[in-house]
C-alpha cells in the first residue's frame, strides 16, 4: 500500500511503503480472505500480492509459494487458539489441561480456515496428518506436555511418561478435529466434545 507524503507547496507524491514496513498481519489477513473466497488451489502469490496492496516481489521476499503462506496463516490461527484456550484458573492441572485441549478441538473443527481446506485442499494437510509436524502441532504438543507435567506435580494426573501421555493426547485431538464432522452432524458437536472430555479425563486420572 502507498503512503502520500506532502512535499513542497501543493505538490504530493506517492512513494512505496518499504518492504521491511509491511507488516506480516496484513498479507495473511488477505491471504486469509482469499483462501474463504476461492479456495488455496485457485489461490495465486500474484493474487495475494495484489489483495494485500503489496509488490510480489516484498511477497517473495518472505515465503516461498502460496502453501507457505497458507501454511504461516495456520501457524497464526491455531498459535493464537492454543495461547487463550489453556488457562490458569482451572481446579487443577488436569481440569485445565482437559479443557484446553477440549476448546482448541472445538475451535478447530469448526474454523472456516480449516473447513474450507478440508472442503476444496484436503491434500495440503496430508503431509502434517502422515509425514511430519508442524509448527501448530509442535506448539499444541509443548503446551500438552508442560500441562501434563504440572498435573503430575499436583497429583490430578497419572505418574507416568508424560512424553507419550502427550503424544497420545494429541493423536485423539486431531482425530476429534478433523474426522469428527464424518461422524457427527453441527448440532451434535458437543456431543463429540463431552465424548472428548470424558476419554481425556479416564485417561489422565491417577
Amino acid at each position: 500500500m502507498s503512503q502520500r507524503s506532502s512535499e513542497s507547496g501543493s505538490e504530493t507524491s506517492s512513494r512505496p511503503t518499504p518492504a521491511n514496513a509491511i507488516g506480516e498481519e496484513r498479507i495473511l489477513d488477505a491471504a486469509y480472505e482469499l483462501l474463504l473466497a476461492i479456495g488455496m488451489r485457485r489461490m495465486t502469490m500474484a493474487d495475494i500480492a495484489r489483495h494485500a496492496e503489496v509488490s510480489r516481489a516484498t511477497l517473495y521476499r518472505r515465503w516461498p509459494n502460496v502453501q507457505a503462506v497458507v501454511a504461516a496463516l495456520m501457524t497464526r490461527e491455531w498459535t493464537t487458539a492454543l495461547m487463550s484456550a489453556f488457562q490458569p484458573d482451572a481446579a487443577d492441572g488436569r481440569t485445565r489441561l482437559v479443557e484446553g485441549v477440549v476448546e482448541v478441538v472445538a475451535h478447530t473443527r469448526t474454523h472456516p480456515l480449516m473447513r474450507k481446506i478440508i472442503e476444496l485442499d484436503p491434500e495440503f494437510l496430508t503431509p502434517y496428518l502422515l509425514e511430519r509436524r508442524g509448527s501448530s502441532t509442535v506448539a499444541h504438543l509443548a503446551l500438552v506436555e508442560a500441562g501434563v507435567k504440572a498435573g503430575q506435580e499436583d497429583g490430578s494426573i497419572r505418574d507416568t511418561d508424560y512424553v507419550w501421555l502427550s503424544r497420545q493426547i494429541i493423536l485423539v485431538s486431531l482425530a476429534s478435529a478433523v474426522s469428527g464432522p464424518v461422524m457427527a452432524a453441527k448440532d451434535e458437536y458437543p456431543k463429540l466434545d463431552e465424548q472428548l472430555r470424558d476419554m481425556l479425563n479416564r485417561y489422565l486420572q491417577p
